[in-house]
């Protein structure tokens, strides 16, 4: 890939990586009233707080939305990485240009 085509890569993958990371701060936020919910429908049940929350921890529902949320998060991380890569190729190839500048100037 060369320096161009790394930030043409960029160019056309941050707005994924901006859906992405919204996902997965939606969820996360969204993991909190999912919680209370939870403990509110487990409120029938038990009084005490704890046995609430254990209850809502332990439910299909908080658990189906943890893997959406682990989802969210591997597809964050590997778009994060790639776009990291993809600047990594733009700075390796401005040394590569800054030292044949150099090179150029030594001999003459």
């Amino acid at each position: 890939m060369n320096a161009q085509e790394a930030v043409d890569f960029i160019f056309r993958n941050a707005p994924a990586y901006a859906k992405a990371k919204a996902q997965r701060v939606y969820i996360e936020e969204f993991r909190k009233s999912k919680k209370a919910l939870l403990m509110k429908d487990a409120m029938a049940k038990y009084e005490a707080a704890n046995a609430q929350e254990r209850e809502a921890y332990a439910h299909p529902e908080y658990q189906e939305l943890l893997k959406g949320l682990q989802e969210a998060i591997e597809i964050e991380e590997e778009l994060k990485w790639k776009l990291e890569a993809a600047r990594m190729r733009v700075d390796i190839w401005r040394s590569e240009e800054a030292s044949a500048r150099m090179q150029i100037r030594a001999t003459e």
